[in-house]
């Protein structure tokens, strides 16, 4: 048997709750989380206990346990959130395995936070009224206050799996012919460019704008410099 400790998933399960933007639902994790641990088998994954339950997932839920009971995230049935001990701990391992890079470095790429925000201001720029953490949506702009239809919802998902943001997206692709774009990082956007979606995503892929972070930042600036000439164009009467 090729299982791991469950102490050994505890911080593969911090790191992909602060790459899905601090909070995910436990069914999409279980997958991804496989990929930290090269030497489970097929066979592993499919392992069932006496009473029919996935021994996969139980590790899973043990290691989540654990880290619940550290303060380092919230646990309910649908929903694991990372707390800010637990956001402290990946920082923590991160300065363990190699310094941070200096600005002159490396370029600072977005945060989920910062490129939520970006979106809200362009949306405002743009007149519509636009708001982060809409229910389980990263950014939504709708028409006006009042307007029941999300006219464009954003999923912010710069590194991880994109599984859960598309799941999203396309729920609100389903439920009101949203608009749906999704966020990444630009060389995540360079591979997406002509790919195609199969499985239950193909739906929706023509319907999909994917915007780099860099693009994302450029438009916001290029906006910012024309905001009071926006403002007049898009006053209502």
């Amino acid at each position: 048997m090729a299982f791991p400790e469950a102490v050994r998933i505890e911080l593969p399960i911090l790191q992909e709750l602060e790459a899905a933007g601090g909070s995910d639902q436990p069914r999409y994790l279980y997958e991804r989380l496989v990929r930290y641990f090269p030497q489970l088998t097929a066979e592993d994954i499919e392992e069932r206990t006496g009473s029919g339950r996935s021994r996969w997932r139980n590790l899973v839920q043990r290691a989540a346990r654990q880290l619940e009971e550290k303060g380092e995230i919230r646990r309910e049935r649908l929903i694991w959130a990372l707390k800010p001990v637990g956001r402290r701990r990946i920082e923590q391992e991160a300065l363990r395995v190699a310094p941070r890079p200096s600005p002159d470095e490396m370029p600072r790429e977005l945060s989920h936070k910062q490129a939520q925000q970006l979106l809200v201001e362009i949306g405002e720029m743009l007149g519509r009224f636009a708001e982060s953490e809409f229910e389980y949506y990263d950014v939504v702009w709708r028409d006006s206050p009042a307007a029941p239809r999300l006219s464009h919802v954003f999923e912010v998902q710069i590194a991880g799996s994109v599984d859960s943001a598309l799941t999203r997206l396309k729920h609100a692709y389903d439920a009101q012919r949203s608009r749906p774009f999704l966020v990444v990082a630009d060389e995540r956007a360079a591979q997406f460019a002509g790919r195609r979606l199969t499985g239950s995503f193909h739906e929706i892929w023509q319907a999909i704008t994917v915007i780099g972070t860099g693009e994302l930042k450029r438009l916001y600036e290029s906006l910012k410099s024309q905001e009071e000439l926006l403002k007049k164009i898009t006053a209502r009467d």
